[in-house]
């Protein structure tokens, strides 16, 4: 049993497997990812191909710790990823006699890939995306994090070799069809494996409440834990609702010191200010408020699609207070590393699954949310704090709590409380945070940075096009064609950078329309008959 590791970088990655694209050309589509490692940037050529590297050093940050991290045999490798538990390992792999050369962690796997081969994807506790050459075959391979917190697509060359990167902007010209590389795969030989699939339950849990409430404490406390080490300040996004809030108290209890939390919020109905404030208070935080303005948003909107390199509502929408929220981080602090709250909607609930028809119905919706996670929630999260060169840890992502909680009885997971998501409000009863937040109500993000940041959106939309949008509309119709005039904005936008490339996201997320009460033309909770008091 592989023992874990841990490898602390928010970097960009590039590969390609064959040598008849000149080295200048892909520096030249690769430096579109630059802002994800703006500390340095190194290429090599392989025997085969091309691995190219931009470094933010978040652990070992000094010169020995740049990659491509090579072997003697020629074998090279490029990650972005955190995985977690790398001290013991680092020791147990010295006494084989390895020797390493930096305090980056990455540097543990060239000889890990040695030691076990593929076998070491299905181990690794990890938010990682990676490409190695192995020199003794003369052939790549790439992996991708079951989650897919860490980004990575591929797409095939006109000579019908294949290359990766940690964003569609850097293949844009390279191939004519851009794909997300799948979460819990690996990639060799031509072949894609998967090595872990998050949404397959060997076996339900049936433990009582308290005990899941117990396990569903202490797997968290975990998963926070193991994101607060870095050589780097850190920080938070704290939005006033349940899951940010959390993430921030566990913090703070287990730091022991005040940490640094950051809300976002409408100049004009900043909802949730309020809200994470007092969670500020109560944990003791350093606690910074940004406001954003409608020109804000509409300055930003163009620039923000081509960054995500997305058309979804949803995803814009909620792209748009973080994305502005992490550029004041960046401009204003040292901070490197946030933490955020994402993932949790996904295993225990959103508004819209208070409608599930029944506990099967529940867990193969959550299912479903989380094999798509990697093109919604995790991509807005990836891109809109590297985009301003700071990197994200998600501790509702971590594996084993993901793993336990998609293992518990959907009967228990359904909401029959009366509250939604009461598993993890139940866990945390106690002094980590106010009664008031801990059972306070979901607002959906978009929403609570301001409902006039949706309206502002809408009416921009509405201003742009005319009676024959749904026309224009059919232009897109290849894939997930927009229906209303504020998805045809996105995808207009979307088309003028990534032409052709709708398919590099599912479809909509929206709620699931064949469940009564769901049935709705927008995606906010806002539209929902049960959002009642959280749009207060």
């Amino acid at each position: 049993m592989l023992v874990y590791l841990e490898v602390l970088f928010m970097c960009a990655i590039m590969g390609y497997t064959d040598r008849d694209i000149p080295m200048s050309q892909l520096q030249t589509a690769f430096a579109a990812a630059k802002s994800r490692g703006p500390d340095d940037s190194r290429s090599i050529e392989t025997g085969a191909g091309s691995l190219l590297f931009h470094r933010l050093a978040i652990m070992g940050p000094e010169a020995a710790g740049m990659q491509p991290f090579t072997a003697p045999d020629g074998s090279a490798v490029v990650c972005n990823g955190e995985l977690y538990g790398f001290r013991k390992l680092k020791k147990e792999m010295e006494s084989k006699g390895y020797v390493f050369a930096s305090g980056s962690d990455c540097e543990l796997l060239l000889p890990l890939w040695k030691e076990h081969g593929v076998e070491m994807f299905g181990e690794l506790d990890a938010e990682y995306a990676l490409i190695l050459y192995d020199a003794p075959t003369n052939s790549f391979i790439a992996a991708r994090d079951p989650i897919g917190i860490r980004p990575l697509y591929y797409g095939y060359s006109k000579s019908g070799h294949i290359l990766f990167a940690s964003e569609p902007k850097c293949l844009l010209g390279l191939t004519d069809k851009i794909i997300p590389f799948p979460p819990g795969y690996y990639y060799k030989d031509g072949q894609f494996v998967c090595y872990r699939d998050m949404t397959r339950v060997e076996k339900i849990c049936n433990e009582d409440i308290e005990t899941v409430c117990a396990n569903i404490h202490e797997k968290l406390i975990l998963g926070v834990e193991k994101r607060l080490d870095a050589d780097v300040p850190v920080g938070f996004l704290l939005s006033g609702g349940l899951d940010s809030s959390l993430v921030c108290a566990i913090a703070a209890k287990l730091l022991g010191r005040p940490i640094e939390t950051y809300a976002v919020g409408m100049s004009t109905d900043a909802i949730d200010l309020k809200y994470a404030k007092q969670v500020a208070d109560h944990i003791g935080s350093n606690h910074h408020e940004i406001y954003i303005t409608e020109q804000d948003v509409l300055d930003t909107l163009d620039d923000l699609i081509y960054l995500l390199g997305t058309y979804d509502i949803t995803t814009i929408r909620a792209s748009m207070g973080m994305y502005l929220i992490c550029k004041a981080i960046h401009e204003q602090s040292d901070i490197r590393v946030l933490l955020t709250g994402e993932i949790s909607d996904e295993l225990f609930g959103y508004k819209y699954t208070d409608f599930a028809p029944s506990p099967l119905a529940f867990q193969a919706e959550s299912e479903k949310r989380i094999r798509e996670l990697h093109m919604y929630d995790v991509l807005r999260a990836d891109r809109c704090i590297s985009a301003n060169s700071l990197e994200a840890r998600v501790p509702f992502g971590d594996l084993e709590f993901v793993k336990y909680v998609m293992s518990i009885d959907p009967a228990k997971k359904i909401n029959v409380y009366g509250k939604g998501k009461y598993l993890l409000r139940h866990a945390f009863e106690g002094d980590y945070l106010p009664e008031s937040i801990l059972q306070r109500e979901k607002a959906a993000f978009s929403d609570a940075v301001g409902h006039s940041l949706v309206d502002d959106l809408k009416s921009y939309a509405e201003r742009s096009y005319g009676d024959d949008w749904e026309a224009i509309a059919e232009r897109y119709g290849y894939h997930a064609k927009p229906f209303t005039k504020e998805s045809l904005l996105y995808r207009e936008i979307f088309e003028k950078y990534y032409p052709g490339q709708a398919t590099m996201v599912v479809d909509f997320w929206m709620p699931n329309r064949a469940w009564e009460g769901c049935n709705v033309n927008d995606p906010s909770a806002r539209v929902l008959s049960n959002y009642g008091a959280s749009g207060e």
